[in-house]
């Protein structure tokens, strides 16, 4: 494994297309929109769920790239498991949790990446992970619609039915309209969000995340939502190259060990390299429902001493490195 020696920024965009990009279950699984801008948002959580699905779908589960936080799982079992590689086979809480805290890093892709907190059960502490998103928010007003939808089959249960013929028995006393159920599907008809994710050099040596799990990253970030389609999200995709900030040291040749430092440090705040990049309606466009309704532009003139920018347009693909151009200019 090659240790991580740069701080890197990452920029990606998701449409959402007549669907529900992430439901709240405080609201009935409506779409997530702020009151106040009537713009849609996603929460950070969602988008580290379709990471770990997609990483436990590639290496099912093998050591070194299992998931800690899977469905439906105890994770105190698993946090039973780390404390117990660490004291010869025993679980004793608290004791030698720094040893726990290595083995869950080694053997859990997500804790290397996310970090965890391991101190419900068998108490291992907590790490902080190297790499975090922040909450995106769509690009325009968002509008939530409910439409009613019919099946044309029902769900009746017979607590005393024995036989299959008490089913039938009973299907037999029904008219047509009673054969069939309604429900509602809400979805939000278009949204555009802007993603950022942040990765620290430094906390990902600590938890030995490494060029290997960054690749991992990019790659399983370009696949997250086309690998497994499901009803609610099939509207949602990666729309675009992947933008990949990268710190790189602005000493270059004159002092190896401070160019280092700052490459693992950072020589800009991510802020202003996320300003760089620039998402615009087109001009004729009045509703946007189509991520061709947009230009984005990054101004590659203004990009900081000490970082450079690379794109990764596809899932398997290298990044594209070393963009000198003045200004970058993609229709998604």
């Amino acid at each position: 494994m090659n240790n991580l020696k740069n701080r890197y920024e990452i920029v990606f965009f998701v449409q959402a297309k007549n669907c529900n990009p992430n439901g709240d279950p405080d609201m009935g699984n409506l779409p997530r929109i702020d009151f106040d801008t009537n713009k849609a948002y996603m929460t950070d959580v969602s988008i580290k769920r379709k990471i770990r699905d997609y990483v436990l779908e590639k290496f099912d589960g093998a050591y070194g790239n299992d998931i800690f936080v899977r469905n439906g799982v105890n994770l105190n079992k698993a946090i039973a498991e780390c404390n117990m590689k660490a004291n010869d086979g025993k679980i004793e809480k608290g004791k030698n949790s720094s040893n726990a805290r290595k083995y869950a890093c080694e053997k859990f892709y997500d804790i290397r990446a996310f970090g965890g907190v391991l101190s419900t059960g068998a108490n291992a502490g907590q790490i902080q992970g190297p790499v975090q998103f922040d909450m995106p928010v769509s690009i325009d007003k968002a509008t939530d619609n409910e439409i009613t939808i019919s099946r044309m089959a029902y769900t009746e249960e017979l607590p005393k039915a024995k036989t299959l013929e008490d089913y039938d028995n009973f299907d037999a006393t029904l008219d047509d309209n009673k054969k069939r159920t309604f429900g509602k599907k809400t979805f939000v008809p278009f949204a555009l969000f802007e993603c950022h994710a942040f990765v620290s050099a430094t906390l990902a040596n600590q938890t030995g995340f490494s060029e290997e799990d960054l690749n991992t990253l990019l790659e399983a970030i370009c696949n997250m939502y086309e690998f497994r389609k499901s009803a609610s999200k099939n509207g949602m995709g990666i729309i675009g190259p992947v933008i990949v900030f990268k710190h790189i040291g602005t000493q270059h040749n004159n002092n190896s060990d401070q160019n280092e430092k700052e490459a693992i440090l950072g020589c800009a705040p991510a802020q202003k390299l996320f300003k760089l990049i620039k998402v615009e309606k087109k001009d004729d466009i009045e509703f946007p429902r189509n991520y061709e309704d947009y230009n984005v532009t990054i101004n590659l003139s203004k990009l900081p001493n000490g970082v450079t920018v690379g794109f990764k347009e596809n899932p398997f693909d290298e990044i594209s490195w070393g963009h000198t151009d003045n200004e970058w200019i993609e229709e998604l």
